[in-house]
């Protein structure tokens, strides 16, 4: 019998924002408001922490979600939910972002279906609107194959507008098939148990992305589209304009 489960990594060390999942927003930490909206938006998965401190799974625990302590020496998100799996025991595994506090129903729905689909990994991807955020190297960009597999990934813009000499303009992002890949995924539990021995990718090292080492091992990286809006918190400016929408929700 199939199973799936979201399984959220923690880490309270953060170089850009330090503690940034124990941050106070409107007197409630980062990592609650990214717990709350999971379990309102997608209540029918079983919902788990794996954290890499105590202090964050007291955060989550004295809430009423549970938590598992995993090993504080793992390299990747991904590699911290296979442990961690390894109790949960789900055949099939949503990794949400910690800091990524609007999730949505829609999008964790498309990701179960993705897997459920047969697909060994899936994710999600946006279209670019502008084209500062195109040119952002912290802005993943995907390219996808006809039936919806990646490519590739890249912190370099892709596509490369040959015929412009590179320079693009917020109409031509638009127009054209530019993607930002957003940080969540799911995973086939045989796959996420292999993910953990496989050796890091020779682009993986390049790009400093871990799922480049999926693709360079041979296995498919289903995506599905999104235009839900998210906002990551990555350093404090974002945390200010989480908490600016939070005033106009």
């Amino acid at each position: 019998m199939s199973t799936t489960a979201i399984i959220v990594p923690c880490r309270l060390e953060s170089t850009r924002f330090p503690r940034k999942l124990l941050h106070q927003i409107k007197g409630r930490p980062l990592l609650l408001w990214v717990a709350e909206r999971i379990a309102r938006e997608a209540p029918e998965f079983p919902l788990w922490f794996a954290v890499d401190h105590p202090l964050l799974g007291d955060c989550v625990t004295q809430a009423g979600f549970k938590a598992i302590l995993t090993d504080s020496a793992h390299q990747s998100g991904t590699d911290r939910i296979a442990e961690a799996n390894r109790t949960v025991k789900a055949t099939h595994v949503i990794n949400v972002q910690a800091d990524e506090p609007l999730v949505t129903s829609g999008q964790l729905r498309a990701l179960a279906g993705l897997l459920a689909g047969g697909a060994p990994m899936a994710t999600l991807v946006t279209p670019f609107k502008r084209a500062a955020d195109f040119e952002n190297p912290n802005q993943v960009k995907v390219v996808l194959r006809r039936d919806g597999r990646a490519l590739y990934f890249s912190r370099s813009r892709m596509p490369y507008p040959r015929d412009l000499g590179g320079t693009v303009s917020d109409a031509w992002v638009q127009a054209n098939p530019c993607y930002k890949h957003l940080g969540l995924y799911a995973y086939q539990a045989d796959l996420l148990q292999n993910f953990a021995k496989l050796p890091p990718g020779r682009y993986e090292v390049v790009e400093k992305l871990e799922q480049l080492r999926v693709l360079e091992n041979g296995y498919d990286i289903a995506c599905a589209v999104t235009e839900d809006p998210t906002i990551g918190v990555d350093t404090p400016e974002d945390a200010v304009k989480f908490e600016q929408w939070l005033g106009g929700a």
